[in-house]
Order: C-alpha cells, then structure tokens, then sequence
C-alpha cells in the first residue's frame, strides 16, 4: 500500500508543497541476498522499507522508493543472490541521490538494510559525492544493522549476525509471512584477512547464528530500539 508520506504515489505539485517544510527524505536501500531456507532473499529491504516509513511517521519524513539492489559478494554463490560491483551500486546511488538534491531536498538518509562493509563504503562515497555537487545538502548514511547489532551480546550471542536470532526475530515481527519454518544454526569462518568470497567449508548455508530462539515478540524490542536510536541519531546529524 502506497503511504501519504511515500514520493511513489505523491504528485509532483504535492511533492514541492511538502519540500517546503525542509523534510528529510529517506532513500531505503536493500539487497537480494541469500538469507538462508527460512528468510526471503529480500529480508533487507523489507526490513529497510518498513523501518523508513515507521521512521518517517515519527519524524514527519518523506521516503523515496527503494534501492532493490546491493553489493553482497560474500552470498554470490547461493541461488537468488545478486551482487552489484561497488562502482555500479555508488554510480546509482549518487545519481538518485543528485536528482532529490536537484528537486529541492537538502536533508537525505540514506538507510541500507544491508550493512555488509564494500556496500556501505559505496553508499558513503555516493552520499560525499552527493553533499560535494550539491552545496547546502546534508547527507547520512548508515544501516539500521548499525544499532541492530547493538544488541548482540544482549538480547542476543555476540556471535549472531546474518539471517540469525536477531535478523530472523526481526522479519516474524515486521514481514511474518515471508518467513519459512526452518530454523537453522550457521558458522562463519571465512577470515577477513583473505581476499574473495568464502568457501563452501568455512560457509556452507547463509545464515550466522543459531535462529531457533527466534521469536516475533523479540522481533518488535529489536525495531522498537532501532528506532528510538535512529530517530536519536537523526535528529542530531540533520536537524533542521
């Protein structure tokens, strides 16, 4: 359902109307990506659209249609994946975001529901290139996972990450229909220290963590505290 405060379904003269005001415009950007035999492969932008317009309620933004595509090398090789080049990510990325600027927006978040390091280093470069061409544009751009894994070692093992506790509770709370019955346990052991993507052995299904646990009412503390900080962070990084 196209919201009142999402630019999909807001005409042009609306959309001036409401430039106004000085709004920030949220731009959520996701990945197709593998998360295991239990989550869809789009569980960061169904994460990162629902968590842009809980967002945009609470601090009366606007949100851009989603960015469907990311850099997410490490997953290449399990089916349904699809991994842009961190040039092609960064290109599209600036372009969109120039074309807000141009428009008139002065205040973007840039809110990635993927958080793996090359894809947000290309967000980040897309979102300086932006603040460079546009003089008087400010430019945040960070992933929700940032405050997400916050949490680790609290509500959850300070090994969980990707398609685990956290992430698998998260989608029952906010998409549970996308979410199978599986629940699987994954180790990550592909070390950081050596180029190209993991092996089979050290990743042999897309998912670290153990999401047995997972449940949809640790799902809603999980966002209900990603928003609290994002609406935190925001309001210090670009107030008005």
């Amino acid at each position: 359902m196209v919201g009142a405060r999402k630019l999909l379904g807001m005409d042009s003269r609306t959309f001036e109307r409401r430039l106004a005001s000085n709004p920030v415009v949220i731009l959520p950007v996701g990945a197709l990506e593998a998360h295991g035999p239990h989550l869809p492969l789009g569980a960061d932008q169904i994460q990162a659209e629902a968590t842009a317009d809980a967002l945009a309620e609470r601090i009366d933004a606007l949100v851009a249609p989603s960015v469907a595509y990311g850099s997410a090398p490490g997953a290449r090789r399990f089916p349904g994946t699809v991994s842009l080049r961190l040039g092609e990510l960064g290109s599209y990325v600036s372009a969109v975001l120039g074309e807000l600027a141009r428009s008139g927006a002065r205040r973007l978040l840039v809110l990635s529901g993927h958080a793996e390091r090359g894809h947000m280093a290309a967000l980040r470069e897309a979102g300086e290139s932006t603040m460079r061409e546009h003089p008087g544009t400010r430019v945040v751009v960070l992933s929700d996972y940032d405050f997400v894994y916050e949490l680790r070692g609290k509500e959850s093992p300070p090994t969980d990450g990707h398609g685990g506790l956290l992430e698998t509770s998260r989608v029952l709370a906010l998409a549970p229909e996308t979410v199978g019955d599986a629940r699987p346990v994954g180790e990550y052991r592909h070390s950081p220290f050596v180029p190209g993507s993991p092996r089979e052995e050290d990743w042999p299904e897309s998912v670290i963590g153990d999401s047995r646990p997972a449940s949809a009412e640790l799902g809603r503390k999980v966002q209900g505290y990603v928003l609290d900080r994002l609406v935190e962070t925001v309001g210090k990084l670009l107030a008005a």
